[in-house]
């Protein structure tokens, strides 16, 4: 088992709920091979940086990648982070030696969610990307940004065991929310 990123559950819809985040740090390699990306950032944790220190494996592994035209969404391009252990400040996170890992800082935010079990394959995340978009839509949240996918479970997890969910950043909570 693995640590997960903290949230609050904020409201429950019917196929969706609505959590706040803390602030999160995020170790990021931008590509489009999920085993490359992996790759990179495993290197990165297990000690390929300047203090050649571990760091602790966190849950989600988050991935932002691009659909086909078909999708109902399409982003900018694929990126991978890593969330780093609750309590490491961007400063305090041991620099990359590789340059294509950045540490990033991801403010406090409220994210609009729908799990998942299976693996997740193209296909399934369409499917449920358009299901949280408009369970979204229905419960009249503002989405921000593009949906992103964040995997639980590592690569050995038989599918009918893996957490798996699509997420977007949705605006403030209105009158009504």
């Amino acid at each position: 088992m693995v640590d997960s990123a903290p949230y609050e559950v904020e409201a429950c819809y019917e196929d969706i709920e609505v959590r706040r985040y803390p602030g999160l740090v995020l170790a990021t390699v931008d590509g489009t091979d999920d085993n490359s990306m992996f790759g990179v950032l495993f290197e990165y944790i297990a000690g390929r940086n300047r203090a050649r220190r571990k760091i602790d494996m966190t849950a989600p592994v988050i991935t932002s990648e691009k659909m086909p035209m078909t999708a109902p969404v399409i982003s900018a391009g694929g990126k991978m982070s890593f969330v780093m252990p609750a309590g490491l400040a961007p400063e305090s996170v041991p620099e990359p030696l590789d340059p294509r890992v950045r540490i990033e800082r991801v403010p406090a935010r409220r994210v609009a969610v729908v799990r998942f079990k299976g693996r997740a394959g193209e296909r399934s995340v369409v499917e449920e990307t358009a299901l949280l978009l408009c369970e979204a839509g229905k419960a009249g949240l503002s989405s921000v940004g593009e949906p992103f996918l964040m995997r639980y479970n590592s690569p050995f997890t038989p599918g009918f065991m893996r957490r798996n969910e699509v997420g977007i950043e949705v605006g403030p909570a209105g009158p009504s929310q």
